[in-house]
């Protein structure tokens, strides 16, 4: 384990020296940076987890990064599907910032509005709703302060949304951020009591993993704990097949990763075989009372 001090220069020169004592190598925490450990994984030949970010990633041939994480442009589908499961369909505006992550993630929810057969719009972020009175519902995707920002200007907006769903409504800082959260939906990665959790094919089960950190550390970690502990999962048990008690080839420990459609504590995972791009993970939604989020999940 190394500190990249998130800093792309700190990255690519720690990021060799982990590589050459490890026999599993799990990628750093952001998109940013792990678009600067891609190029390194391809020239040196590893096979890297990607459990920290989840904008678009390129690396160059297959065979270099498995990721975990529902990719972003997915990261708004459960909001809109949410939206499109109701009897009265109003327009979704959509906001996004100024990155690669918050652009991947609008026109992923534009995209996914579109299938359901949704009006959308783009806002910008400076505005506090669309021109005009109506009703409409809001999704945004800048950083969380963008968004607090956005979401309190909309909520004290003459026409204020119907529904309101966010990429910072899906972390528990959200609780403290100081708009009312109640009524807010978030989007995430992770969330407790979701689906399959608690009996995965591999790895710890979460209550297990829940209580051992709960004892450890106290509080219940947000969704990036959650994220290493099944990538770490994934990856060593990649390595045991791929070469047990022995160091393994990367294109044996890529095949290995190929050949699963499994599940962990954080989900399910299945990559694909072009680019490692996660495909069976899906993002949760979440909506917020006064004091803390609750799981909302999918019809069956």
């Amino acid at each position: 384990m190394a500190d990249d001090h998130s800093d792309r220069g700190a990255l690519t020169s720690a990021l060799p020296l982990v590589a050459a004592d490890s026999d599993v190598l799990l990628g750093p925490y952001s998109t940013g940076l792990l678009r600067a450990a891609g190029p390194l994984a391809a020239e040196h030949g590893w096979l890297l987890w990607n459990h920290g970010g989840a904008g678009d990633v390129t690396t160059g041939p297959p065979g270099h990064i498995a990721s975990i994480l529902s990719p972003a442009r997915r990261y708004a589908e459960p909001f809109v599907e949410h939206l499109a499961g109701r009897p009265d369909r109003v327009p979704l505006w959509i906001a996004h910032g100024p990155g690669r992550f918050g652009r991947q993630v609008a026109a992923g929810a534009e995209a996914a509005a579109r299938a359901h057969g949704l009006q959308t719009a783009r806002l910008d972020h400076a505005t506090s709703g669309p021109p005009g009175a109506g009703r409409w519902d809001l999704f945004c995707a800048g950083s969380f302060e963008e968004d607090v920002d956005l979401i309190g200007r909309a909520q004290a907006a003459a026409s204020p949304p119907r529904l309101i769903g966010a990429v910072a409504a899906g972390v528990r800082e959200f609780g403290t951020s100081g708009v009312d959260p109640a009524g807010v939906y978030g989007v995430g990665q992770w969330f407790p009591g979701q689906p399959g959790a608690r009996d995965p094919r591999i790895g710890p089960a979460e209550d297990d993993f829940l209580a051992a950190y709960a004892a450890a550390h106290g509080p219940v970690p947000d969704y990036p704990a959650i994220q290493a502990v099944a990538a770490a999962a994934l990856a060593a048990h990649c390595h045991r097949q791929a070469a047990p008690g022995d160091h393994s080839d990367p294109g044996d420990l890529w095949q290995a990763a190929l050949d699963l459609d499994t599940s962990t504590l954080f989900g399910r995972f299945r990559i694909r075989p072009g680019d490692g791009q996660q495909e069976a993970h899906r993002t949760v939604l979440v909506r917020w009372d006064r004091q803390q989020p609750a799981l909302v999940l999918r019809p069956r």
